[in-house]
């Protein structure tokens, strides 16, 4: 309920700004994402009940006409996926979106979307927003890929706090962040900050479009925005350099049987 309610003060901020600033509808992105609302259980969830109303309510605090890409936040097994194929191409064909697209799906979820449009001549996602970093990598750089390769399908991008106390403090945790430490190093070898070297190593991957950046303030912002001068120092030197720290590249299924 608190994402949901982050998300609905976001929408409202948003929708202020650009009506604020006048700007070409045509000049601007914006995508938002159907999942979580209210608390009854018809406020939340993929049914074609809740995509279509709960887009509706996104427009009416973005005080936009449609968004371009309309995301489904997660899966839902209460929802059957042609009913949730249905429900984004009826948004699509009555203007409200311009594609949709899935996020934290599984390869698996997003062929069965895909095999339903196609079944039925229905839209199917465009993109994929997954979550990637240096210790996540194989959903990205070998899943999806080789889920494109078959469906001809577009990419997209990225992220993800008791949890995150017990993830650092697991022997896990604590190997990651011996790495963390040399990547840091790395990071001022290059002339840039640790966050602008992780956004840029994210941006370098062929499977990536668009990172999607968490911030709590404009210094921040401006920071991560940084990352786009570091993305021409992502040589395949320097990528090497990171996979060989790291030692977790993933490996495709042509590759392991190479």
């Amino acid at each position: 309920m608190a994402e949901s309610l982050m998300t609905i003060a976001a929408e409202i901020t948003l929708g202020n700004i650009i009506k604020k600033k006048a700007w070409r509808r045509s000049s601007f992105v914006v995508t938002t994402k159907i999942y979580w609302g209210g608390q009854a259980e018809t406020e939340r969830g993929l049914s074609r009940k809740h995509i279509i109303e709960g887009l509706r309510g996104s427009l009416s605090r973005l005080q936009l006409d449609y968004v371009d890409i309309v995301f489904a936040n997660r899966s839902d097994v209460n929802s059957p996926m042609e009913e949730v194929v249905r429900a984004m191409t009826f948004v699509i064909n009555q203007g409200m979106a311009m594609y949709w697209g899935t996020s934290r799906w599984s390869a698996m979820e997003i062929m069965e979307a895909y095999s339903v449009a196609r079944q039925f001549n229905l839209i199917p996602p465009v993109c994929e927003q997954a979550e990637y970093h240096y210790f996540q990598r194989d959903k990205v750089e070998v899943q999806l890929p080789e889920l494109y390769h078959k469906i001809d399908c577009s990419r997209a991008t990225i992220k993800g706090y008791q949890w995150l106390k017990e993830r650092v403090y697991s022997e896990e945790g604590r190997r990651q962040l011996a790495k963390i430490k040399e990547l840091h190093l790395l990071a001022d070898r290059l002339g840039c900050t640790p966050a602008q070297l992780a956004i840029a190593w994210c941006l370098r991957s062929e499977g990536v479009s668009s990172v999607l950046l968490g911030v709590s303030n404009t210094e921040q912002l401006l920071e991560n925005l940084g990352a786009l001068r570091v993305l021409s120092q992502m040589t395949p030197q320097t990528v090497t350099e990171i996979d060989a720290l790291l030692g977790n590249k993933p490996h495709s299924k042509k590759e392991s049987r190479a």
